[in-house]
């Protein structure tokens, strides 16, 4: 603080033409506009980190917002995709299931009614 208190003695003394000794009661000016500077410059750091923090927590939330929409979205998706696909599949199952229970009801018809050559003429 003796050099920032010599640097201040000479530019008084430069700019005013008054010398100003170290003990003159006018430094204790000096002193509190310097402490006040200095409780303001952390004051204002202070403001600073913190509002860094809020940046930082914002930026999180933006990039994190859209990535957890678009998540549901797809999963969304996904379920509606699975869904249809068992729609689909069981009605694809039904309709294997008919068509083969048509089959064997036609064969059975087949098997328990005789062929031609057993049966009267009329009735083939």
């Amino acid at each position: 603080m003796s050099d920032q208190t010599d640097e201040l003695l000479r530019e008084i003394a430069a700019k005013h033409g008054i010398a100003v000794s170290r003990d003159d009661p006018i430094l204790i000016l000096q002193t509190i506009n310097s402490r006040l500077l200095q409780d303001s410059a952390k004051a204002q750091q202070v403001q600073l980190d913190q509002f860094k923090e809020e940046m930082e927590a914002l930026s999180l939330r933006w990039g994190s917002d859209p990535k957890d929409k678009a998540e549901r979205i797809l999963n969304t998706a996904l379920t509606a995709a699975r869904e249809a696909m068992a729609a689909t599949m069981q009605e694809g199952g039904k309709q294997a299931a008919s068509a083969a229970r048509q089959e064997i009801d036609e064969a059975l018809q087949q098997l328990a009614s005789p062929p031609c050559a057993l049966r009267t003429p009329s009735r083939c």
